[in-house]
């Protein structure tokens, strides 16, 4: 697999995944669950949603392929309805809408909240699902074992490096808090949400090209 090949994989599935997670959007939601819980607690809440998080995304690269296959779906089937799910996403965020992985109300009659609401849907919900499983249809469309481990460990790796951000995010979230403010936070959602229609539309095109290929 080209060297070129692995910065196009990496870089794809990391800004793909930033964006439709949006490390961002996560400050109210950890503060408020985590308000009144001791620093230590926090930390602890923050790491352990985060290794969620990237543990349900690497499960979703992995077995992506294997419910395709069971259910019969097309790579490029896939590819066209992830991208318009994510487009979908994107246009909520853009003008007004659900965020791409609502978390629902919980009553905070617990300790933990690491895993739900925080890793999913919190970070890892339906849309981040679906871009990683987008990105595992790529994967078995590379010709050669080798190529293939190299697509899968690079991608292994954004994830990994996503779901650092989304750690440091939520460690330093009464700050970030502080210094963007409501305006700012909505602005960067706004961005965040145009990113995800271009990325839909592009997820759709590639479906298309590859159905096309296949016909």
């Amino acid at each position: 697999m080209p060297q070129a090949l692995h910065f196009q994989f990496f870089f794809g599935a990391l800004i793909s995944l930033i964006v439709i997670t949006n490390p961002v959007s996560k400050i109210p939601l950890f503060i408020s669950l985590t308000e009144g819980m001791p620093a230590q607690r926090r930390v602890e809440q923050a790491k352990w949603a985060a290794i969620y998080a990237f543990l349900i995304m690497v499960v979703s690269l992995i077995a992506g392929n294997l419910l395709l296959t069971v259910f019969g779906i097309s790579y490029g089937a896939m590819r066209i309805a992830g991208g318009i799910v994510v487009a979908l996403i994107g246009q909520q965020m853009l003008f007004g809408g659900a965020s791409p992985n609502k978390a629902p109300p919980v009553s905070r009659t617990k300790d933990d909240y690491s895993f739900f609401p925080l890793a999913m849907p919190g970070i890892s919900g339906p849309g981040t699902i679906a871009v990683v499983i987008g990105f595992s249809t790529q994967i078995a469309e590379v010709d050669d074992w080798p190529g293939k481990a190299a697509a899968f460990a690079v991608i292994t790796a954004a994830i990994a490096v996503t779901s650092l951000i989304v750690w440091i995010v939520m460690r330093s979230s009464d700050f970030c808090a502080r210094a963007l403010g409501p305006s700012g936070t909505q602005v960067l959602s706004k961005i965040m949400g145009f990113l995800l229609v271009c990325i839909g539309v592009q997820f759709v095109g590639s479906g298309i090209r590859t159905f096309m290929a296949g016909s």
